[in-house]
Order: structure tokens, then C-alpha cells, then sequence
């Protein structure tokens, strides 16, 4: 296990997405615009008419993803939450139609129905980054100055 800490919170966004809005595409152009390095995304709610997610199907090396896609169907967005780090987010988000809750990482493409509203907190000081092992090209978390 390793952990990485910091006193330093820097800014707070509060980002409010119209109909046509698209999720990912928006927060990686908030990271863009404000230079935004490590940081974590706290809450989001809204609705969705498009969402596209990929889930791993199973235990054993390489990893097989399976892609979802809804178009055209209403979607409540009952959380998106994740990790900023030096600039590159991973975030994985939970949505639900009127029978169930799907959740999964967040792709390009989810697109705001009536409205979405995030929170994102900058973590100052980190340094964080994500690197492949040498061995089964594992993203794994590393941190520091």
C-alpha cells in the first residue's frame, strides 16, 4: 500500500454543465484552462441522455473490458468520482436508469441531458503521476516532490 498526503488544498470548482454538455470533455478542459495538476473530483449529480463506460469483465491478465453505451436514454448521474493526477483524470461514475445502477470508468462522450453539477478540489503539493510497472503494464499512483 502506499499513500500520499498533503495540508495543502488549493482551489474548489464548481462546475455546472447545460444540456449538450459534455462530462469528461469538460473536466479535462477545466484541467486544461486552469492548469489544474493533481486533484480529486468530491461530488457529481446530474442527468444524461448519452453515456459511455467500459467495466472489467475479468480476473486475469491482459484485463478484458467490456464497453457500454446508452444513447438517447434518460440516465440519472448519481456520482463521478476520481483522481486527478499531473493532469490526467481517472474517474469512474455511477449512473442509473428506472430499473438499475450501472457504474463504471468514464469515457469520452457522456453527454449532459438538463443539467450536471461537479466539485472538484485541487490537491497542491503531491506531485502525482501514474506509471506503468515493467511487467503487466499496471497504471499504478506514485507521488512526490
Amino acid at each position: 500500500m502506499k499513500y500520499f498526503s498533503t495540508h495543502e488544498i488549493g482551489r474548489i470548482f464548481v462546475v455546472s454543465l447545460d444540456p449538450g454538455d459534455y462530462l469528461l470533455e469538460s473536466i479535462m478542459d477545466l484541467i486544461q484552462k486552469e492548469n489544474v495538476k493533481d486533484a480529486v473530483v468530491i461530488s457529481a449529480i446530474g442527468t444524461l441522455d448519452h453515456c459511455r463506460v467500459h467495466m472489467v469483465m475479468t480476473t486475469g491478465y491482459p484485463p478484458e473490458n467490456r464497453f457500454e453505451h446508452w444513447k438517447d436514454k434518460p440516465l440519472e448521474l448519481a456520482s463521478v468520482s476520481g483522481v486527478i493526477a499531473n493532469g490526467e483524470p481517472h474517474l469512474h461514475v455511477v449512473v442509473s436508469d428506472s430499473e438499475k445502477a450501472y457504474a463504471g470508468h468514464l469515457e469520452r462522450g457522456s453527454r449532459t441531458l438538463y443539467l450536471a453539477e461537479i466539485v472538484i478540489a485541487e490537491l497542491r503539493s503531491l506531485n502525482l503521476t501514474r506509471t506503468y510497472d515493467g511487467e503487466k503494464h499496471i497504471l499504478t499512483l506514485t507521488g512526490g516532490s
